[in-house]
């Protein structure tokens, strides 16, 4: 016979553990009625020994309690099947993480690179998953989020793009869409594509550390309209501005977005 101490140091589990184990019934040691001490048996060692490898596999305690009523081989089975399941969901999670983290990457040396500074790009393909009234109709999101393969809840918003529409007179038309990046073309894409292989690239900067909370979208057309005429330039009156990164400066935002401007 083991005490509480001889049990939880070679198996290195703490005491808390072992009792936690005794209160969800998955250990049922000998207890002294006298001093309330606890004797653990090889069998009860064993019980621990059981439960610490399904809890190594991220088995929860509910499904351990129910393994230890009764399980037949099959149902073990089942019981592993179910837990590979979520361990690949995990693991396809974790890749589209990495994608992002290794995007975002990106955004910052688009950032050091481009802010400020006019180019000629391709705005590569995107595929249009849907469309709100606005960046802050968060009601709207719950619906998009079903059609979009981007991570969870936060990087909804990072999937978004503001689409203007311009003409001499200024603009007439924007929308916002949430759009997924192609890498190449395959049979998964149902929504319109937006792709255009040659415009003004710019970074700009956004956010009250800037500009002190003041629309700025007429100094961006102006800017377009400018490089336009200087390059001799035709524009589409068409712009697609994406969220690139957001920082922040004494306590005031610094939004970064990326500007493509088509051209013919």
């Amino acid at each position: 016979m083991y005490t509480i101490g001889q049990v939880a140091k070679f198996l290195g589990m703490s005491r808390d553990t072992l009792k936690f184990y005794e209160e969800k019934e998955l250990v049922k040691p000998e207890q002294h009625i006298e001093n309330g001490y606890r004797k653990y048996n090889h069998f009860d060692i064993y019980d621990l020994t059981t439960v610490n490898f399904y809890r190594e596999i991220d088995i929860e305690i509910k499904k351990i309690q129910e393994l230890r009523k009764s399980k037949s081989i099959d149902g073990i089975k089942s019981l592993l099947e179910e837990k590979e399941q979520e361990v690949l969901e995990e693991i396809e999670y974790k890749k589209l993480l990495l994608k992002k983290i290794r995007l975002v990457k990106e955004d910052c040396e688009k950032v050091k690179h481009f802010l400020g500074i006019y180019t000629i790009k391709e705005m590569k393909p995107l595929e249009i998953k849907g469309e709100i009234e606005h960046f802050t109709a968060y009601d709207e999101y719950d619906i998009l989020k079903k059609k979009n393969d981007s991570l969870k809840k936060a990087v909804t918003l990072t999937s978004l793009s503001r689409i203007i529409r311009f003409n001499e007179e200024g603009i007439i038309e924007e929308k916002f869409i949430i759009g997924r990046k192609l890498e190449h073309f395959d049979k998964d894409i149902e929504g319109e594509i937006l792709y255009y292989p040659k415009c003004i690239y710019t970074v700009i900067e956004n956010g009250r550390w800037s500009t002190g909370g003041e629309n700025i979208d007429h100094n961006v057309e102006a800017s377009l309209r400018n490089i336009a005429l200087e390059k001799g330039y035709e524009l589409f009156g068409l712009v697609h501005i994406n969220l690139l990164l957001t920082t922040y400066e004494d306590g005031l935002e610094r939004v970064f977005l990326e500007i493509y401007a088509p051209i013919k």
